[in-house]
Parts: C-alpha cells; sequence; structure tokens
C-alpha cells in the first residue's frame, strides 16, 4: 500500500526568491518547466502576476483585483526547462525589490471536443498532471460542464473571465454545502456566500459552469485534487489562543493558504521558502496588493513534519470558533511511497 503518491513534490510544486535588477533576465531553480506561476513583489505595494502555460507567457492576470487578462510585454516573457524569463517590469522585477514566484507544474496538454467525446458540454483546452492532481482549463461559455481530465472529482476549482473585470470565484469542498452552494472571492475579504443558482458539484470528469460563476466569454479555470503526501485542501477550527490548532496534512508543508470562510477575512499565504525555519512569520495577503509583512506577533505557525500548528490568536488565521479553509502543498512527504512511518498521527 503506497502512503504517498509522490516521493519529490519538488517536481511538481517550488517557490522561488530573487532580487529584482530592473533587467529582462532568466530565473531559474524552480526545478521544472513551469505551467503556473504566480508573482508578488514582496517589497512593495504592486500588484500580484499570474501567468500559465495555456494562455500564453505575457498574458497577465492580477488575483488580488477584478481585472480582465492584459498583455504584459516585460512580464513573464518565456517559459523555460528550469523555470522563466521575465522583463522589467515591477510586478516580477523592480531592481532591488525582492520577489517571490509559486510555481506548479501540469506538464500535459489537452483538448476536448464535447460533441466528439460526449464528455461536457463545452469544449475546453489545457494542461493536466493526473499524478499531481492539477488542470489547467481554458473555455468558452458560462452554462455547461466541462472535461477537467484529472480522472477524480476535484477538491478545489478557481475560475476567472480572461476578457470580463469580474471577481475570481472560488470552490472548495470544505465550504457549506459543498461545491455545490457556496462560493469564496479570491479578490476579496468576503465570506462565502452563493454562488447562483444551477451549480452542481464536479464528478470524476467533469465540472459545471452557470452565470453564477463564470462569464459568457473566455474563461480559465484552475483545479485541484488533493494526492497523498504532496496536497492537502480541507478546514480548521479556529481556538483563539496562541496555542492554536493542529492541521494534520500527512506531510511538511512548502505553502499554505488559509481563508477564513464564516465572516470577512484575508487570504493569508505562508511559504518555507520565504521562511524557512519555525516560526512562520512573513505573511502575504492574497487579495491584496500590500507588502509582505513580517510580524512575529500577528499570522504565526509552525511547519511541522506532518501538518500546520497555528502559533496566533490573529482572527485572521485564528478566530475562536472562526472556520477556515486551506490548500496545502508538500516539501516533503510525512512517510515514502509503500512505507509507513510508526506513530502517524492523525
Amino acid at each position: 500500500m503506497a502512503y504517498t503518491t509522490i516521493d519529490n513534490p519538488g517536481l511538481f510544486f517550488n517557490t522561488v526568491i530573487y532580487a529584482g535588477n530592473g533587467s529582462a533576465r532568466s530565473i531559474t531553480g524552480v526545478g521544472f518547466q513551469t505551467d503556473w506561476s504566480w508573482f508578488k513583489n514582496r517589497s512593495a505595494t504592486n500588484g500580484h502576476s499570474m501567468f500559465d502555460s495555456v494562455r500564453g507567457a505575457t498574458k497577465n492576470m492580477i488575483p488580488n483585483t477584478t481585472a480582465a487578462e492584459s498583455t504584459s510585454s516585460n512580464g513573464l516573457t518565456a517559459f523555460a526547462s528550469d523555470g522563466f524569463s521575465v522583463g522589467t517590469d515591477g510586478d516580477v522585477n523592480a531592481n532591488g525589490n525582492n520577489i517571490v514566484s509559486w510555481n506548479w507544474k501540469a506538464g500535459t496538454a489537452f483538448s476536448n471536443d464535447a460533441s466528439a467525446t460526449g464528455i461536457g458540454t463545452i469544449d475546453s483546452v489545457g494542461s493536466i498532471s493526473t499524478t499531481a492532481g492539477f488542470s489547467i482549463c481554458s473555455w468558452t461559455g458560462n452554462s455547461g460542464t466541462i472535461a477537467h481530465g484529472l480522472g477524480v472529482k476535484p477538491d478545489v476549482i478557481w475560475i476567472k473571465s480572461r476578457q470580463t473585470v469580474n471577481n475570481w470565484v472560488v470552490l472548495h469542498k470544505n465550504l457549506t454545502g459543498g461545491m455545490d452552494t457556496n462560493a469564496l472571492i479570491l479578490n476579496a475579504t468576503d465570506a462565502e456566500q452563493g454562488g447562483g443558482a444551477g451549480m452542481a458539484e464536479p464528478t470524476s470528469s467533469v465540472f459545471t459552469i452557470t452565470a453564477g460563476l463564470a462569464a459568457n466569454d473566455n474563461n480559465i479555470g484552475y483545479l485541484f485534487a488533493e494526492k497523498k503526501g504532496f496536497s492537502k485542501f480541507g478546514k480548521y477550527t479556529g481556538n483563539g489562543n496562541v496555542d492554536g490548532p493542529f492541521t494534520y496534512t500527512g506531510f511538511k508543508p512548502a505553502f499554505f493558504m488559509t481563508k477564513r470562510s464564516d465572516v470577512a477575512n484575508s487570504w493569508v499565504m505562508f511559504d518555507n521558502t520565504r521562511d524557512p525555519n519555525n516560526e512562520v512569520t512573513k505573511n502575504i495577503y492574497a487579495n491584496a496588493s500590500d507588502a509582505e509583512e513580517t510580524d512575529s506577533n500577528n499570522n504565526d505557525l509552525d511547519f511541522l513534519s506532518n501538518g500546520v500548528k497555528i502559533r496566533e490568536d490573529n482572527n485572521a488565521i485564528n478566530a475562536s470558533g472562526g472556520t477556515y479553509v486551506y490548500m496545502a502543498f508538500a516539501e516533503s512527504p510525512f512517510v515514502t511511497a509503500g512505507t509507513k512511518a510508526a506513530g502517524t498521527a492523525r
């Protein structure tokens, strides 16, 4: 029996940090050819920037705003075998500023002609890794079902119109009613809210799009299915104490993003590259342009061998009785494939 599906998570997710120099350059050390790269200038109040291989290099989307896709000729300019190239744009390479890039690999291109395959009702193209449980899908329209290619039911789905000023919609399996009732907004602090009529739970082959989730134009979706030892998508309840809750992931996290879902609060992002030692105190808000925040008495947590231990009573990550949903990706699995360590925590 395998207790992890991926012995080396760094082949599918990695964070890189670098000092901007204001000149076109290549960034290496990712460890793979990235398919989705998310950037934030840590030193300044620049917006986030997001590029993927399906939409193509230079095609930028800003996850902390409702803005449509734009062409950033000096943003991410090319995807490379061990990273990417960037231009002079301040969001990705401001001179003298510290930059972070979170990177995911999908790797296998796909297209689905719905009428020919009988899978879904809307044609889609994208890139996928069934090993890592990650799919990037592009489609046109806002009413129907779309093939995602994961082979299993996704646990988290992000949706954004490429052409229209519109919210980033996030569906998460642990929201009230599952994925067919409520949604969160990535670019806002709002609590979970109704996603609109016609929502449906995704299946192992398709997800459902409605006018409440997508625009009637070109859209992009990022879909995630949990993989043992690599990714975990769950929830926890805050206790309002510096001895906060422990969340079991089954691996030592490399990346952790959490959002309070029952009331309004920010999306808070942590990683082990910006902050390699416990306590982890360097946080970035996904819904805001704020510079990186370092505060030993604000949003603090520990990355442990098998999960996350909250170390602060801040409302953004640990209000008493608060409900939080999260996404986590691994630095290393708690056990390797086929081997179970004694005393595994649950």
